[in-house]
């Protein structure tokens, strides 16, 4: 049974109200009364909620077992700064970005972005957009079991990004003419924190990369094929944890 969503605080001694959302999906799923099923509040707390009421959007669970439990993440954080796309290929990027393990998501505006939402004149659009991306991280986190959810930051345009990006974070720029392999580095390099970021289609401008390997960026390639903006993000996640997460690895075999 997958996971439901449910925002603490919470009380183990007393019944805790569903939010309408989660009575909403309690309905999809027909639970019933004396039902349990898993909870998380998208921090790290998970428990055991029994069904104890449910009519129309309100709803009322007992919570047991509460506990925290973030073994499906990683001691090194993962940034996806992923250059805004077209159409409905950003909602893909950052459903499958929470799933193969991103913390942080940072849409870009970058200068060969089809899709443009940092102008003034677009501040509720990009409000919106922003809302409906967190509806999917939560979705996703349902989905994939995972207990904390990804934050995604307000949509930056490349050089702001630039400029406040962390100093401690091993900085990745993908770009399939680079010289140097993401592999080669990866292997080099200790676990730690570690930003990657992606171009729109069409890539970054030779500006932009110049601008991010000034900034500390390394601008590395994953291999001798040209992979779309939708896939590069995610293949790049998988490549960082298959070289700096042996534990899972070894879960595997």
């Amino acid at each position: 049974m997958p996971q439901f969503y449910l925002p603490s605080p919470w009380e183990s001694q007393k019944p805790t109200s569903l939010t309408p959302e989660a009575a909403h999906h309690l309905r999809v799923r027909r639970i019933k009364i004396g039902e349990f099923f898993p909870v998380f509040d998208g921090k790290g707390q998970v428990a055991q909620a029994e069904l104890l009421s449910l009519n129309g959007k309100i709803g009322q669970v007992q919570l047991n077992d509460i506990r925290r439990d973030t073994h499906r993440e990683t001691a090194y954080a993962i940034t996806l700064a992923q250059g805004l796309a077209g159409g409905d290929k950003m909602d893909w990027i950052i459903e499958k970005a929470v799933e193969t393990g991103a913390q942080n998501i940072v849409p870009l505006q970058c200068e060969r972005s089809i899709l443009k939402l940092t102008r003034g004149s677009d501040h509720d659009r990009a409000q919106k957009r922003l809302a409906h991306w967190e509806g999917i991280i939560q979705a996703a986190c349902e989905q994939c079991d995972r207990t904390v959810f990804a934050a995604i930051e307000p949509i930056h345009t490349f050089e702001s990004y630039l400029k406040a990006n962390p100093e401690q974070a091993l900085k990745l720029l993908l770009s399939p003419d680079a010289s140097k392999t993401m592999h080669s580095v990866l292997i080099e390099s200790t676990p730690q924190d570690i930003v990657l970021m992606i171009g729109p289609e069409g890539g970054h401008s030779p500006e932009e990369e110049a601008l991010a390997e000034a900034a500390g960026f390394q601008i590395v390639s994953l291999g001798e094929r040209v992979l779309r903006t939708e896939t590069a993000g995610i293949v790049a996640i998988t490549t960082v944890h298959s070289i700096w997460n042996p534990e899972m690895q070894n879960r595997l075999k």
